[in-house]
Order: C-alpha cells, then structure tokens, then sequence
C-alpha cells in the first residue's frame, strides 16, 4: 500500500509555482481571452466602422472605373489587383494588431502570462497514447467539456428565442429598400453580438478563479515532494550539519593563534579548553578568543602555558563555555558571575606573584547553572505517594 504521505493534498510551494511559470504552465482562462478577442474586436470595429467604410468606398470606386485608357492597357489590371489587395490589408492589419496587444494585456493582467519556449519544446511524451488518455478524462478537461455544454446550451437558447420573435421581420426583409435593410440587419448584428459578449462576460467572471484552482490543485505537493525540495534548495540537512562541523573544528584550529592575548584558559582538564579575554576599556563582557576539544584543547593548553597565560581546571565552566560561547563572541550573560569569579583569582594571583597583594588560599568553585552544563541530566521528579 502507498503511503499516505504521496497524497498530493499540500499546496503549491513557491518555488514549484516559479518553476511551472517557467515551464509555461500557468492559470488561462480561454472564456477571457474569447471575451478580450470578440468583446474588443467588436468595439474597434464599431470605432473604425466609418473610416473603413469610407476608404472602401473610395477603394471600389477606383478600381470599378474602367476608360478607354484601361482598356488600350490591359497591363494595368494586375496592378489594379495589386492595389487593391494592399490597400485591403490596410484596412485589416490594424484591426488585426490591436486585437493582439489587447489579448496581450488581458493575459498580463490576468496573471496568465509566462515566457517560455517549453511549451512549444518538441517532446514524445505528448504524443503518448496513454498520456492522452489520462489527460481527456482529468479533471481539466472535464471542467471544460462541462463548461463548453453549458455554454453552448445557453447560446442556443438564445439563439432560439431572437429567431422566434423576429422570425416575420427576417421574412419581409427583402420587401424593404436596400438601406433601410442594411440598417435593420445591422442593429440585429449588434444585438445578437452584444448577447454573445454578455454570455462570454459571465463565462470568463467564473471561469478565471476556477482555473486558478484546478491549475492550484494540478500543481498540489504531497509531503515527500516538499522534503525532497527543500533539500534541493537548502541542502541536505545531514551534509550540511558535516560542513558546519568541520567549519567549526577549522575556526576553532584557527582560534588557537589567539591564545597569547587571552587573560585566562579554563579547561576540563584534557577534553575542553575555552580560552577567555577581557579589557574593561573596550569590552562590556569577557570574550571567547580560542576553544577547542581533544587535540585542540591540548595545543590551547601547551601555547597558553609557553606564553605565560594562566590555566584554570574548571571541568563544569569549560563544559558551558564551550557549548554556549562562540569565537570572538561575548561569553552568554548567564555565567557572568562564574567567569567574574575565575578572572577575580586569577588577578589575584597575578597581583601576588608581584607583591601586590596577598595570594589567595585556593581556586574558587565557579557557579555555574547546572542546566548550562552539556553534561547535565536532570532528575526524574518522584511522583507524590
């Protein structure tokens, strides 16, 4: 049985949606962009309607007028024709060009505009029968066979109704001067346009946040696929926490030159050495200049010694300070007091190796927080009788 977590049910990341964006795979709605194409085409036509009318006028007037100059010259006629077809391309490629800058801005504004060449990429997988098959009964198509039905079932029904109440009026048109018909033919052609782009009008306002959601629910993850990118993007956690380690162990080799400036090397005794600095002039807490564990512990240790820096056994302390503190860091405020309290005899020492005052009798026991202490393990609380 599968496991449960292959049950695409989460959303979308957003690195899945950029990259389906790049894949030319975004929400489009063909109801909005039929609307922009007959909606606006029918406008501009309305626009331009005179001017047209007038340039095609003219246009058939010339090349309607024959003299006895055209007819000595019958070279002339393809000419004619020549002219004719650019100045009728005059009239269309206008239109033609709006008509795509206004589709263009509808997907801009809709949010269904992607660049990418991936969708005319050639790929077999395409012409896959089985591919084909599952996608004529996904949950796409059917939306759209279902909404293509509706449509065309309310299309009809209108259809059918304008027919049936100017059913005597198409009868006499013949019956009517030439423009008298032309009007009453074009006033029905801006109705019965009009009520195809009120149909498509409510087509699109549906349509476009339903196939916002069925491209959302193409492009849901299940739990696997989020771990699986967010190793992609971030790294597997297991290899990064390596990579932290040896930076850690390479800053901490590297920390060990700055044993010579430290005031104090507390150590555990062998495991830990946690190396601390502080000048009261520029510094608000004592800092963490060297530390290390094992081998690095011991080379603190040796340098600190050849360099005349005193060295402290505080097992619990270096334990804390090496867990707690990081390289040219200020130690963390909750041992404070236990390093106030190892710097205090250490400068006492000092002072009474120079005859400036009185050595002190023994080390002091730094108090440490025994949580701080990696090495800690709380009690079990006994439970009440």
């Amino acid at each position: 049985m599968e496991d449960s977590s292959q049950d695409k049910n989460l959303p979308a990341t957003e690195q899945r949606l950029k990259k389906a964006r790049d894949d030319g795979q975004v929400a489009h709605s063909k109801d909005l962009s039929n609307l922009a194409v007959l909606g606006g085409g029918s406008l501009l036509l309305l626009a331009l309607l005179p001017l047209g009318y007038h340039l095609m006028h003219d246009m058939l007037r010339r090349q309607f007028h024959f003299d006895h100059h055209a007819l000595l010259q019958p070279e002339l006629a393809p000419q004619r024709l020549v002219d004719a077809t650019l100045q009728g391309l005059l009239l269309v490629l206008p239109l033609g060009l709006a008509l795509l800058l206004l589709e263009v801005l509808t997907l801009v504004a809709s949010g269904s505009s992607a660049l990418s060449s991936k969708p005319i990429t050639p790929d077999i997988s395409r012409i896959s029968p089985l591919a084909g098959f599952g996608r004529l009964f996904s949950m796409q198509q059917m939306a759209e066979t279902f909404k293509l039905l509706v449509l065309s079932l309310i299309i009809g029904v209108i259809a059918w109704q304008f027919l049936a109440r100017h059913l005597h009026a198409f009868g006499t048109l013949l019956l009517h001067p030439l423009e008298a018909a032309l009007g009453q033919l074009g006033d029905w052609i801006l109705t019965g346009v009009g009520l195809l782009v009120a149909v498509l009008l409510l087509f699109a306002v549906i349509d476009l946040p339903l196939q916002k959601f069925l491209h959302g629910r193409r492009l849901r993850m299940s739990i696997d696929e989020v771990r699986r990118e967010f190793k992609e993007a971030e790294g597997d956690p297991l290899i990064n926490a390596q990579r932290r380690a040896r930076q850690r162990q390479l800053a901490q080799r590297n920390s060990v030159a700055a044993v010579p400036k430290a005031d104090l090397v507390i150590m555990n005794p062998t495991h830990y050495a946690v190396a601390i600095r502080y000048d009261d002039a520029s510094m608000a807490a004592p800092r963490v200049v060297a530390k290390g564990a094992d081998l690095i512990a011991l080379a603190i240790r040796d340098l600190a010694r050849a360099s005349e820096v005193p060295v402290l056994q505080a097992p619990m302390l270096a334990r804390a300070l090496y867990a707690h503190a990081e390289i040219n860091q200020e130690i963390p405020s909750a041992l404070y007091t236990a390093v106030a309290q190892v710097l205090a005899y250490v400068y006492q020492v000092q002072a009474a190796l120079k005859g400036q005052g009185v050595m002190p009798a023994q080390a002091p026991t730094p108090q440490v927080p025994p949580e701080l202490d990696p090495h800690f393990k709380a009690q079990p609380k006994e439970s009440a009788p």
